[in-house]
């Protein structure tokens, strides 16, 4: 009998509106839309079988188009890109042990690699629901903000909890040795089948009061495989941000005007 093939395809979700940063996808960056640069980055994985931007707004639908990527139009009332990862990959008829793979869209610089280091414990365990990627702290201004979740696992590279605060919380900080931190940067991937199962579930507490959705996986008992990478990512979310990424990679290719 033939082995089935477990496939991975990268789905990115894409919203016009945003409280800081309104219509951000479309941002100009060296001019290219923002969502063409992640795009664009996903197909240079190797792994993947299909890269498709998942909107419900028209205007994004066509940028995409225009550039040549594959869309797919999703409806308007989710609460979150999960929610719309889940609806994306039933339209796509992606088959159930199959590997969905959540890159952000404001990530325009992040390094191709991550997603297979995302995707690869769910390829080498057929019974893990869930991954996501780590970040060893090297700004210690980094470990109090907020904006930066943490996350400690077990010796098993399961994440035990996810936090807006510090943890592990230092008892004694006149001790020489300092606990090594590791913030939680937002690459997912989801067996097909999981991902339908975690959206439905009910708001957990700890992801209500700390406004983390993977909280919700570890609350009603389902393991999340952390894997760390050495690879950080920027967010854009704010004009500003934009701006530095452009910066960034004219500096990275002054040929660029």
């Amino acid at each position: 009998m033939n082995e089935i093939k477990t496939r991975v395809v990268a789905i990115i979700p894409a919203r016009y509106h945003s409280n800081r940063f309104e219509g951000k996808p479309l941002a100009l960056i060296n001019g290219k839309p923002m969502i063409q640069h992640v795009v664009e980055r996903a197909l240079q994985v190797e792994l993947l079988s299909r890269v498709v931007v998942a909107t419900d707004d028209n205007r994004i639908a066509d940028a995409v188009q225009r550039f040549g990527g594959e869309v797919v139009m999703t409806g308007s009332d989710h609460a979150s890109g999960t929610d719309r990862l889940a609806e994306a990959a039933e339209l796509l008829g992606i088959d159930e042990q199959d590997v969905v793979v959540n890159i952000q869209g404001d990530q325009p610089l992040f390094a191709p690699e991550v997603v297979s280091q995302v995707a690869k414990p769910l390829l080498e365990d057929p019974a893990l629901p869930m991954a996501t990627l780590i970040y060893k702290i090297v700004r210690p201004e980094e470990i109090s903000d907020p904006n930066h979740v943490k996350t400690v696992f077990d010796c098993h590279a399961n994440a035990l909890y996810f936090s807006r605060s510090p943890i592990p919380f230092q008892r004694n900080p006149e001790e020489p040795e300092q606990p090594t931190y590791y913030k939680h940067l937002g690459f997912y991937a989801y067996r097909k089948g999981f991902l339908l199962t975690f959206v439905a579930l009910p708001e957990g507490e700890w992801e209500r009061f700390e406004k983390l959705e993977q909280l919700r996986a570890l609350e009603y008992g389902y393991s999340i495989r952390v894997v760390e990478t050495l690879h950080d990512s920027i967010e854009v979310d704010t004009p500003a941000d934009a701006r530095r990424v452009e910066e960034f990679l004219r500096d990275l290719n002054p040929d660029i005007s």
